[in-house]
């Protein structure tokens, strides 16, 4: 297996000339800035975490009793030491604010450095990750004692965050949840209650862990009006260990260094939480990390993907099977026309989703100053980047492991890990399908359609140079007027939600490819402009196509279809 390499050129081309971080009133991130930062993170990524994803894949994060009865994880060798050196590099405090220790970045300068570590080993990335939706939570809706208390060490990355959400009983349906909390009269409340799958709920890395829990205080209206957050630390401020503790691992198919844990809280009388935000309001104060999350967890997508179509090209080179059909000698298999035609394929991908991200993370960033339009577009935008770029990493791992034939069914070559690994993406922070009645019902049809016909304007601009782009346009639009037709109908929009945010996300992608191809040759590399439009070409010719027949699966009448009875199935 190839080590990993991060796509410098391409990042640096996103940042300069297409997502633009001159647009975000960034002027001081100049070239030779933006070098220096995708230069030393890629080192770190490449040289350091990359070598740990295959020993991580094959030993795992182990749990055991402790001697103070409470379960330990050890995570698996090298991590420990590389989430050290990581820290110690201040990347953990990429985008966060200056005031508590972060480095003040722009989204769109960390959505780069977040792609090298998802890409370089999955299971690492997903610690930072989780911790940094809990810093914008807290941020967002702590008090100014828990800024004080928490910011700075989780910022820092001497302290990690993690979100739970699910319970047994209750897994996308929060209005499920039974976890209590019960007011101490001290501005405490001690809570209780079992949580599922909770990534790095447990591990070595640090001398604190801070769950972010949602609860129910006593009095709590049902449903999800009645749910509220609490900041629930693995140690108190006076070092005594709360009553929590970790009560196994799941056994996955995938991301094995990273620990999911069973958290088990209050077993001893009640573990000291401290509220976040209002009583009541946990879920609006949880969707701020969860929806920084759903972003992220697209920009994982594109990364898995980018690694495994490394290693496909890779191998492609490498491996000498058959003729060509002119005649000849024996010749690699990138050479045969079925082989360029996935590999390019799976790059235009890789490529398109890593630009709608970026994209998504620029208006992420004018959103943060204040911009309320440039809030509805990454408001519009999250639900496509979470569930296209995992789908679509999902096709790409798929054909590196074709690529590979059958050395890809096998361990050794590593490739089929990542398509392992990829498998989690389009199902945590909220199933696709759900992302895809986000985007009908709460993205669409709550305003009249407002911010779709704004990115339609916009992508309508863009498709002037592209019949192609203009066609498919053509058949979003159509698609939208059928949809509106279904207003009154929840149960049509939802048969048709899945097919309808696959079309939004070929047509998104589409557009930031011919929106690159169009400013390729202010790059200054003549190579990298000529493979810039070639792979926007294919992308066009192999992919853009399937907006027609899902234009079909999104306007049939469902009727037939939802009234076959569940006996039938």
């Amino acid at each position: 297996m190839p080590d990993y390499r991060p796509p410098v050129a391409d990042m640096k081309f996103l940042l300069e000339h297409v997502t633009k971080l001159t647009e975000i009133g960034r002027d001081d991130l100049d070239s030779g800035m933006i070098d220096a930062i995708l230069s030393e993170a890629g080192k770190l990524a490449g040289d350091v975490l990359g070598p740990l994803n295959k020993t991580g894949d094959q030993v795992g994060a182990t749990w055991k009793t402790g001697a103070d009865g409470k379960g330990e994880v050890t995570t698996a060798p090298g991590f420990k030491a590389a989430y050290q050196q990581y820290c110690e590099g201040g990347w953990n405090a990429v985008p966060f604010d200056p005031e508590f220790g972060g480095q003040g970045l722009p989204w769109l300068m960390s959505f780069p450095v977040q792609e090298m570590w998802q890409a370089a080993n999955m299971s690492f990335g997903l610690c930072p990750l989780l911790n940094q939706g809990a810093v914008d939570a807290i941020s967002h809706h702590g008090s100014d004692a828990l800024k004080t208390a928490y910011l700075a060490k989780l910022i820092s990355g001497e302290w990690t965050g993690t979100m739970n959400l699910t319970e047994p009983q209750a897994g996308s349906d929060l209005a499920l949840l039974r976890s209590k909390a019960v007011p101490q009269g001290d501005g405490t409340y001690l809570v209780s209650g079992q949580k599922i799958f909770i990534t790095y709920g447990e591990h070595d890395y640090t001398s604190n862990i801070i769950h972010l829990v949602l609860a129910r205080l006593p009095d709590a209206p049902e449903g999800t009006r009645g749910i509220s957050l609490f900041i629930v630390p693995k140690f108190l401020p006076d070092g005594t260990r709360n009553d929590l503790t970790c009560v196994s691992l799941e056994h996955k198919l995938g991301i094995h260094a990273s620990p999911t844990c069973t958290m088990s809280f209050g077993d001893k009388g009640g573990a000291i939480g401290y509220l976040c935000g209002q009583e009541n309001e946990g879920l609006k104060c949880m969707f701020t990390m969860m929806n920084n999350a759903r972003l992220s967890v697209g920009l994982q997508g594109v990364a898995i993907a980018d690694r495994a179509y490394q290693a496909a090209v890779h191998y492609a080179r490498d491996r000498k099977q058959g003729k060509p059909l002119t005649g000849g000698d024996t010749v690699s298999i990138i050479a045969h026309p079925d082989i360029k035609r996935t590999l390019l394929t799976m790059r235009a991908q890789v490529e398109a989703g890593r630009a709608l991200a970026y994209e998504a993370a620029s208006y992420l960033d004018k959103a943060r100053k204040g911009d309320k339009a440039a809030q509805a577009r990454v408001d519009f935008l999250t639900p496509v980047v979470k569930a296209w770029c995992t789908d679509m990493a999902q096709a790409v791992t798929y054909e590196a492991v074709q690529i590979h034939g059958g050395m890809g069914f096998i361990e050794e070559t590593g490739v089929a890990q990542f398509y392992r690994d990829a498998r989690i993406l389009p199902i945590y922070e909220g199933t696709n399908g759900i992302q895809s009645n986000d985007l009908v019902f709460r993205k669409i049809m709550r305003d009249s359609g407002a911010a779709l016909t704004d990115w339609m304007k916009d992508v309508a601009g863009i498709a002037a140079s592209s019949p192609q782009l203009q066609s498919a346009l053509k058949d979003l639009q159509k698609a939208v007027g059928h949809l509106t037709g279904l207003a009154k109908d929840p149960d049509a929009l939802a048969y048709a939600a899945v097919p309808f945010l696959k079309m939004v996300g070929l047509v998104a992608g589409a557009a930031m490819l011919v929106k690159s191809s169009a400013v390729a040759d202010q790059s200054g590399d003549t190579g990298f402009a000529a493979t810039k439009k070639v792979t926007c070409q294919v992308f066009l010719d192999q992919c853009l196509g399937q907006v027609s027949g899902l234009t079909i699966a999104v306007t049939a009448a469902p009727s037939t279809a939802l009234g076959l009875s569940q006996e039938a199935l």
